[in-house]
């Protein structure tokens, strides 16, 4: 269905709450006095990789840890699948700003990758060999099994960010939420972690995914969500992500020559 100008944005493409991993409806968010996010509408399609961008400030992470329930916002629903976010908890995985985590907390890598079964092991918390298992594959297809009885602190943020993408993936997550997951990690790291989405991907999983090197949107993402406070543009990256909206997400805060390079890229 086709919804081309609202109030709220344009929006290129929209399934409906109904049929969306993600759907978001009036939220808003305020910090004091200022809107963090202001009446936002979102809707992340199926099956799909979507990619959060806008300027500093621009309620990217807000955004997210609202529809999470990590923040409580003034207004707004959520439905994950189609049913309220806490009957659907066990379906998302989450990976935080690394610059959010105490790394100084003494545990070694494979706990933090086993705190992703603490639904399934529950409150006793009984680590069994399948569980021990189930986590060292999930090292594996991240590039770190050699690193499991490290401690975390020891490890590069590039490492660290790592792990807490294999604790994702020990969930066995059909929506997987990540805020900034390359911010500051070596091209090694970020090669990784996107070939593990696309793989998630690949496998039916939706992934959402705060960004901040729009250089790689139409490389790494499907669709994109473009935020300034209100909704700016959404949709398929190659009709959502474009210079008009780019200008009207980050104003001077994108150099033209910017806008220039990502037209051409997108062609």
């Amino acid at each position: 269905m086709l919804d081309l100008v609202s109030s709220q944005g344009i929006t290129v493409e929209d399934r409906g709450p109904g049929d969306s991993p993600l759907a978001v409806r009036g939220l808003t968010v305020s910090y004091g006095q200022k809107p963090a996010v202001f009446s936002v509408d979102m809707t992340v399609q199926p099956g799909a990789m979507t990619a959060i961008i806008g300027p500093n400030g621009a309620g990217k992470s807000t955004l997210l840890k609202a529809a999470l329930g990590i923040v409580k916002p003034l207004s707004g629903l959520v439905t994950v699948y189609g049913r309220p976010l806490d009957q659907q908890r066990s379906r998302i995985a989450y990976v935080p700003q690394r610059a959010s985590v105490d790394w100084d907390f003494p545990t070694r890598v494979i706990d933090v990758v086993l705190m992703g079964l603490s639904r399934e092991l529950g409150l006793l918390g009984r680590v069994r060999a399948r569980h021990k298992s189930h986590a060292k594959d999930c090292l594996h297809r991240v590039g770190m099994r050699d690193f499991g009885d490290r401690q975390i602190g020891q490890l590069s943020g590039g490492q660290q960010q790592r792990v807490f993408l294999a604790r994702a993936l020990a969930q066995e997550a059909d929506l997987y939420l990540l805020d900034e997951p390359f911010a500051g990690v070596d091209a090694a790291t970020e090669k990784a972690i996107i070939g593990v989405l696309k793989s998630l991907k690949s496998s039916g999983k939706t992934v959402v995914v705060v960004h901040h090197d729009l250089a790689t949107v139409t490389e790494y993402f499907d669709h994109v969500f473009l935020i300034n406070t209100r909704k700016v543009a959404e949709g398929p990256v190659a009709e959502a992500f474009t210079a008009e909206t780019l200008q009207s997400t980050y104003g001077g805060q994108l150099a033209t020559a910017q806008i220039d390079q990502i037209s051409g890229v997108l062609g």
